[in-house]
């Protein structure tokens, strides 16, 4: 039982510092880590070579919703970040990330 008791407190630990982690991303605050961990994504390394259309499907299956398009702006912009030491500043804003028309 301790056991147990220890490896649950180990996981939050891990998921608070990944969530945290993400929060260091443009456009991720505490909601939008949730949104991740719960799909399997718990640092910005996490997102390296990742889909943003995949990981915004599997957020709207994991929901049983689907979310706003906003949503999957910034996980574009997520794997762009994560993706690169340099960024553009432009290309640091949710928005930038729109689908083009």
């Amino acid at each position: 039982m301790n056991n147990l008791k220890e490896y649950g407190k180990r996981q939050k630990q891990e998921n608070s510092s990944g969530s945290q982690d993400l929060q260091t991303v443009p456009g991720i605050g505490k909601r939008i880590a949730q949104h991740l961990n719960a799909i399997g994504i718990y640092c910005v390394d996490d997102l390296k070579g990742r889909d943003p259309e995949e990981l915004y499907s599997m957020d709207c299956i994991q929901k049983g919703f689907t979310e706003d398009r906003c949503e999957l702006y910034v996980f574009r912009c997520a794997v762009y970040y994560a993706e690169h030491e340099e960024h553009d500043p432009e290309k640091l804003k949710w928005w930038y990330w729109k689908d083009k028309e």
